[in-house]
């Protein structure tokens, strides 16, 4: 059958000319026809993600037509006039891919509303609320390398699509021939007419009060002299968050010059993601030469920013998503108290895989946290629930580990545009009072104890790596672990039977989340380990969260339980 599709392609007069040199560089090579055609990229919750290339296992205008004839035909079988928000970020590709997405809806007479250039992920979960769309699409790999991009679908609330949402436009799309099956209306045609419109400055100024409502203590950062190196990492966030900074008064921000313009290659750091050291280099290197207070640093699609933070002895220290969720979840409860500003019965929300630290700070001011499963939609989620029931101001800031953090309800993603701006207003306001981001870091350990977390990425590349870690993960449910370098496991949590169990007693109890493929063990002394594959990458991610009386004992035990991790996953 793929032998059949390659054929089919290869004859087909194929409008994007980089795919026909691909497709005759692997005649009668089977195993490349195989990897392109053997399978198509599946339509989930996260939308499409893969290589940019020639053929149904990858990304290229084809596959990005015949997934927006899916989701069109969904739309349209629900009756009435329907629109689509559209946006997309610096990746090679992404402006073309947005281009056709909306020539397929316009094609099928849905309303595309077109970003006119690159704009972030928060930026298409606004302009879906705002404009009062029916979906929204994402052209984006978030920080995969560059040879990737992907295509994330978000429902009318701003939210990543449900999993039901997901299943119907991908049932559609498995109906539809990927070249006779599209409807595609001329570009400049359907512009002209009315089908497609591009998202006016007025939905973007909306965006960027509603970021700017957000301050917690407004007007601070005019006078703090905060020092900045900010990095876009060749993506889409250089526009929105210097904009955004430059309105609450921070202006002495250097943009590290590599890395400031859009360019889908990333040909500075060839893994454009905040969570590495490497990706950061240059912005560190900057800051350390022109002694700024603060770096940050984007993904592609500013959804998600880094920090490093200046140091008494000059260096500069990379802070994990972990620390700075809890760093701004303490500024903003403090700060709120303090300014009369907190809502009753205030609300913030995490995912399971992030700190427990931030549950015992939430709980020192009173606040309720919330746990729920990993990805951002889940906590989009919780916001939608205070919504429905008039009570969404309750909801006072969300966040995840990998570095993904929210603010306000206005969208309902991560948005690294109003973490930066957060970021640096806490970063202001500590050194108006003397003090400083590590010192404050600090001084929540000392009161709360060292928590330390880590996560570790096992990858399972080619076709037979998904059915590898689905393997892996059969075992750990057939033979559970009785216990991790020495450490009892004393809790079983399996998201996947949702289910918890007492592993002394053998005693259930019902996890009330939806379920998902992840494991946590909870062990004697109060020490973590979670397993959970990646909804969007072929890798198996383990966390682990210990306590110790410093930082030595915590990260000896991290490694112990890491080692004793391991061999479990081949």
């Amino acid at each position: 059958m793929y032998q059949q599709e390659y054929e089919r392609w290869l004859a087909a007069e194929l409008e994007d000319k980089d795919l026909k040199p691909e497709l005759l560089s692997i005649q009668g090579i089977d195993a490349e026809i195989q990897d392109r055609f053997a399978v198509e990229l599946e339509f989930g919750t996260a939308g499409l993600r893969g290589v940019l290339g020639a053929g149904t296992n990858r990304m290229n205008i084809y596959m990005v037509r015949k997934a927006t004839q899916g989701l069109a035909n969904y739309l349209n079988k629900q009756g009435g006039k329907k629109s689509v928000a559209i946006s997309y970020d610096s990746r090679i590709k992404s402006d073309v891919f947005a281009r056709e997405a909306a020539r397929v809806l316009a094609g099928n007479g849905v309303k595309a509303y077109l970003y006119k250039e690159l704009m972030p992920v928060p930026a298409l979960s606004f302009a879906t609320r705002y404009l009062h769309c029916d979906a929204g699409i994402m052209v984006t790999a978030s920080h995969n390398p560059a040879k990737y991009n992907g295509y994330k679908a978000y429902g009318p609330d701003g939210c990543q699509m449900t999993s039901e949402a997901a299943d119907a436009v991908y049932a559609e799309m498995q109906a539809t021939d990927i070249f006779a099956g599209i409807r595609l209306a001329d570009f400049d045609a359907a512009l002209e007419q009315g089908g497609i419109e591009y998202i006016g400055q007025d939905t973007i100024e909306a965006l960027y009060e509603n970021i700017k409502a957000q301050s917690v203590r407004p007007g601070l950062c005019k006078t703090a002299g905060l020092k900045l190196v900010y990095s876009p990492l060749n993506g889409s966030g250089l526009v929105p968050v210097t904009r955004v900074l430059g309105d609450i008064g921070i202006t002495d921000i250097t943009i590290v010059p590599e890395q400031q313009y859009p360019d889908g290659n990333f040909p500075t750091c060839p893994y454009p993601n905040p969570e590495i050291r490497e990706a950061l280099a240059l912005g560190l290197a900057l800051a350390e030469k022109s002694g700024a207070d603060l770096m940050l640093a984007t993904d592609p699609d500013a959804d998600r920013v880094g920090i490093a933070v200046r140091c008494k002895d000059g260096s500069y220290q990379l802070l994990s998503g972990n620390e700075v969720g809890v760093l701004l979840l303490d500024y903003i409860c403090k700060g709120r108290t303090e300014n009369g500003t907190m809502p009753k019965a205030p609300v913030c929300v995490k995912s399971i895989v992030s700190t427990p630290l931030a549950d015992v700070v939430a709980a020192h001011y009173g606040v309720e946290c919330r746990n729920v499963l990993t990805g951002f939609k889940w906590i989009g989620d919780q916001i939608a629930g205070l919504e429905a029931a008039g009570e969404v101001e309750r909801f006072i800031f969300g966040f995840e580990e990998s570095y993904g953090y929210l603010a306000g309800s206005y969208v309902r993603d991560k948005d690294a545009v109003v973490g930066s701006m957060l970021i640096c207003e806490m970063a202001a306001y500590y050194r108006s009072i003397g003090s400083s981001i590590k010192e404050e870091l600090e001084r929540i350990y000392a009161e709360y104890g060292r928590y330390l977390n880590k996560v570790n990425s096992y990858e399972f590349p080619g076709l037979s790596g998904m059915e590898t870690m689905a393997g892996i993960m059969t075992k750990l449910r057939e033979n559970p672990p009785a216990e991790f370098a020495g450490y009892k496991v004393v809790t079983v949590a399996d998201y996947k039977a949702r289910t918890k169990t007492d592993v002394a007693t053998g005693k259930t109890e019902p996890i009330e989340l939806p379920a998902a493929n992840v494991l946590i063990y909870t062990l004697a002394g109060g020490a973590s380990v979670v397993v959970r594959p990646s909804g969007t990458e072929p890798k198996i991610k383990t966390y682990f969260t210990t306590l110790g009386k410093d930082l030595a004992e915590a990260e000896a035990q991290q490694k112990a339980l890491a080692a004793a991790v391991e061999p479990l996953l081949k």
